[in-house]
């Protein structure tokens, strides 16, 4: 009987979706729960299963189209099996054709999957799928994995010239020149390319051409002297590791600060809706990270009622799965607040742009050692640029700026944490 395979239902707020990888083709056999194709969405990447034990008996949509829920992407013949093979055409192979088949299977089974843009850049660049170690999930090869590879080759000493070879880099540096990078391998030649944008890159370009147009975004700026959390975490890390599994890094901190300045200015936690304003008697804190597939903001739920410990450890998970594409659409949705950190790319400072409909977003910036006057003196201390972009239409400057100044004076005297004062 044949099955129709359909898009599932998308989550809230997304109606379309990019037809990724078929991890099936036509005519394989395939298990009840067996993921079919992967459907790519604005933030998450969605796996298709099979309903049933069957086999894949037709495909109708390629690599790159866009479907809705409830369209039809193949056909599955539940109960069938696969095609064994036609035993007189075998028994007709001559040795060297049956040699060549075999080393034509064993080489495609012992290359990666690869993303329909790495295959297509391959391709270009004459690279085998066995040359590319893949980043992405159960090792597929991205087309960031592929740009790597080129520059590497670009990187290696060349006849009559010597050059001191590189790298690819880490993700977020694939990620931020991997456009750029695709035009290497002819420097010599003025090109361009146009590539189609990706989901997730356009819905970034959307949502960040909505907020220029319907907030009212201004950024107070303050700075913070680090060397008590410093401190703090210098003499307890390795008995909290110990203790809880997870390291103590500083964003816990910074989470547990912004969740008590919240409580004391409740406006900032707000949001406008429909010309009414939102109070939120809950603290959920959206945590921007990098991920292959661009800059992702999932969210710590009752951030208020989590420990250090589980601050940490649900950041380091939430990462993990952002890096894998395992990540939900739900675990990106319904933030109240928003804190990234621009400082673990070296940023001393910058303007945050709001995660709408929040009405601030917090920016963290690298701890640099700066001369500063205390008591009288010029001391050297880490010291921290902070900086709060907010929805001036909701939140007044002297809440921002009270509210900011909060933060910092719970960071420079960690012990008022604990005692929520």
């Amino acid at each position: 009987m044949a099955t129709e395979i359909k898009v599932p239902e998308l989550p809230e707020s997304v109606s379309e979706a990019t037809v990724g990888e078929w991890q099936k083709n036509k005519g394989d056999g395939v298990q009840r729960d067996e993921n079919l194709v992967d459907l790519e969405t604005d933030k998450v990447v969605l796996e298709v299963p099979a309903v049933a034990d069957g086999v894949l008996s037709e495909i109708k949509v390629q690599p790159g189209d866009t479907v809705s829920a409830g369209d039809v992407l193949g056909l599955l013949d539940e109960g069938a099996t696969a095609a064994a093979g036609d035993d007189d055409a075998a028994s007709k192979t001559t040795p060297e054709a049956a040699d060549t088949e075999q080393t034509d299977t064993a080489a495609a089974d012992a290359a990666p999957a690869a993303s329909p843009a790495a295959q297509k850049l391959m391709a270009e660049n004459d690279i085998a799928a066995a040359d590319v170690e893949g980043s992405g999930k159960d090792k597929r090869i991205t087309k960031a994995d592929v740009v790597a590879v080129i520059d590497q080759r670009q990187a290696e000493p060349r006849p009559a010239a010597t050059a001191s070879g590189n790298g690819g880099g880490d993700d977020e540096q694939d990620i931020e020149q991997v456009d750029r990078r695709a035009l290497a391998g002819a420097p010599q030649e003025r090109l361009e390319q146009r590539v189609p944008m990706t989901r997730i890159r356009a819905r970034i370009a959307e949502r960040l051409l909505d907020v220029s147009q319907n907030t009212a975004m201004l950024t107070t700026f303050n700075e913070v002297d680090m060397q008590q959390v410093i401190d703090t975490r210098a003499r307890y890390k390795e008995q909290f590791e110990k203790s809880h599994d997870v390291r103590l890094g500083f964003m816990s901190f910074f989470v547990k600060a912004a969740v008590e300045a919240l409580k004391r200015f409740p406006i900032v936690n707000a949001s406008i809706d429909a010309g009414d304003i939102v109070y939120h008697g809950y603290y959920d804190i959206g945590v921007a990270v990098s991920s292959p597939r661009g800059l992702l903001v999932p969210v710590l739920r009752d951030a208020d009622q989590m420990s250090y410990a589980t601050v940490e450890s649900t950041i380091r998970d939430l990462g993990q799965r952002a890096q894998n594409g395992k990540i939900t659409m739900d675990e990106l949705t319904g933030g109240t607040f928003t804190i990234t950190n621009g400082g673990v790319f070296g940023s001393w400072l910058s303007t945050p742009i709001i995660n709408p409909p929040q009405a601030a977003i917090l920016g963290m910036h690298a701890t640099k050692e700066r001369p500063v006057v205390i008591d009288g003196e010029i001391v050297i201390r880490p010291m921290m640029m902070l900086a709060l972009s907010y929805d001036h239409r909701l939140v007044d400057g002297r809440d921002a700026v009270l509210f900011l100044r909060t933060i910092k004076e719970l960071l420079e005297d960690p012990a008022r944490l604990l005692l929520q004062i």
